[in-house]
């Protein structure tokens, strides 16, 4: 005599089955999303608690999470006397903290300068070789300010400066969409054809760059000034691509960061943005 099979249970595991009001997914790959769906998410990182070192230290002015994270690695960090070694402890407040033996004062509220930076300075606290940097033209009395983003030795223009950290990151960030115009002057021969095939952005020698909004502005013989807005500001980025379209760059000028502009700012003077103007351009940012 044939045992007949008990029939199959149709019904899962509680732990397998899908939340209620949520459509029991279909197929192999549909269940591995939902899976995934139901893992538990990492903790985020709370604004009304500890937070990781750097955090606090780029909202005080210390410098960029970066240049917070090379100091702890140089052990100029301390806390309540101990240096710290571990590169990324959570801190509930800046109590007790030292940056090379000075206790680090609390943060205040975020501002930001336009600064007309000349050219034949360096956007850098200090130079090994002696050259003149942004530190030496800027006037005494300014809070301790860093910049967004730099400006090569022989580049001029618009130079952000600000006290917060944070913010200076946030700007920089390409995920940001913060645009940066520039206007080059440069020898050689290109049309505006050529140029607009940069909205498609480029690769030159292995390296990426983004989309370029370029115009050419006017030509005398092979001398031609043109205008670039980009959004990424990678590493000499206006003058490498400009070089690889045969051109040679003998000035350059950043006229824009953002919404703030060069106009009405004499060469080497500084000016800090008005609260209400950075309040707006902040809250447009976020």
């Amino acid at each position: 005599m044939t045992t007949r099979r008990p029939p199959r249970s149709t019904s899962r595991p509680a732990a397998n089955r899908p939340p209620a009001g949520r459509p029991a997914p279909k197929g192999r790959r549909d269940a591995r999303g939902a899976a995934s769906a139901l893992k538990t998410k990492p903790t985020e990182e709370r604004e009304d608690g500890p937070q990781r070192i750097a955090k606090p230290l780029a909202r005080a002015g210390v410098g960029s999470r970066r240049d917070v994270e090379r100091m702890i690695e140089e052990g100029r960090i301390a806390l309540n006397g101990e240096v710290i070694a571990q590169p990324a402890p959570l801190l509930a407040s800046l109590d007790g903290l030292t940056v090379d033996g000075n206790p680090v004062a609390k943060p205040v509220s975020t501002r930001l300068y336009r600064f007309h930076k000349p050219a034949g300075c360096l956007t850098a606290a200090r130079d090994p070789k002696g050259r003149k940097t942004i530190y030496d033209l800027l006037p005494k009395g300014l809070p301790r300010l860093m910049p967004v983003g730099r400006l090569d030795y022989n580049t001029e223009g618009l130079l952000l400066l600000t006290n917060d950290g944070e913010f200076k990151r946030q700007l920089e960030l390409p995920a940001s969409g913060v645009e940066r115009t520039y206007r080059a002057r440069a020898f050689g021969d290109i049309s505006q054809a050529q140029l607009e095939e940069l909205a498609m952005g480029i690769e030159i020698d292995g390296v990426r760059y983004g989309k370029i909004d370029a115009n050419l502005e006017r030509r005398t013989g092979r001398n031609q000034w043109v205008e670039l807005t980009l959004t990424e500001g990678k590493n000499r980025e206006v003058r490498r691509v400009l070089e690889h379209f045969g051109l040679q760059v003998s000035r350059l000028i950043r006229t824009r960061y953002g919404e703030f502009t060069l106009a009405g700012l004499d060469m080497g003077a500084v000016e800090v943005v008005p609260r209400d103007e950075l309040f707006k351009f902040r809250r447009r940012l976020s």
